[in-house]
């Protein structure tokens, strides 16, 4: 006999309960990627040292579980690792001595802390030199140091935002638009604050039915078997 829809249902709640309370997993980005540890002679492990409270993972030098240094160089990558959004919150990160393509720009997004970026020296600095104060050669390798607003400056992409929004940087070269005040929804057109309660009275209402209409369904099949 098929377990009532009502059962799975609280089993499926349980197992997600459990889920949420349990441990988080270690980073992916930290060992998953490539395998080993910060290189000595890495800048990472010069910027990690320096900084009072701040513990090695893998590849990594974290903060509060936070992502503050990344090293993968000498990994053998010819791209981006697929966590590598997990190190957004890095301020160091170390790419060289990789036969690296040059990543697209919106691999950056979100990484607006980073001040020091070290790449193979054939890769431009993401969002382009201008968006650095030091984007400087040395040897095999690039050092794009002091990542600058995007917003600021005559040539930033401030213009690019609708009225009644504010330009925020989101990455080297990135930005974001943000409605200001009681503006919201596409272009920041709409006016008041947005409508919580009808969004999700209606959710829960359509949550609701579906759910009587599969135990319903549910039960017509037990009858029938």
């Amino acid at each position: 006999m098929a377990a009532p829809s009502w059962l799975l249902l609280c089993l499926l709640g349980g197992a997600i309960a459990a889920a949420s309370g349990s441990d988080p997993s270690p980073l992916q980005i930290c060992g998953g990627c490539c395998p080993g540890s910060i290189r000595n002679d890495s800048m990472v492990a010069a910027f990690c040292g320096a900084r009072e409270g701040a513990e090695l993972l893998g590849r990594c030098c974290l903060e509060r579980e936070a992502v503050v240094g990344l090293d993968l160089g000498n990994c053998s990558l010819h791209q981006l690792c697929p966590g590598f959004q997990e190190a957004s919150t890095a301020i160091v990160i170390d790419l060289t001595i990789n036969p690296l393509a040059q990543p697209p720009e919106e691999a950056f997004r979100g990484f607006t802390q980073l001040q020091t970026l070290a790449l193979p020296a054939e890769l431009d600095c993401p969002g382009g030199s201008n968006m650095w104060n030091v984007d400087t050669r040395n040897g095999s390798s690039r050092i794009c140091y002091s990542q600058k607003n995007p917003c600021n400056g005559s040539g930033g992409f401030a213009w690019l935002c609708p009225e009644d929004s504010l330009c925020a940087p989101d990455g080297p070269g990135l930005h974001l638009c943000l409605c200001e005040g009681p503006y919201h929804g596409y272009k920041c057109l709409r006016q008041g604050t947005f409508p919580y309660l009808m969004f999700y009275g209606t959710l829960g209402a359509v949550t609701t039915s579906l759910s009587i209409l599969l135990w319903i369904t549910q039960r017509r099949k037990v009858k029938a078997s």
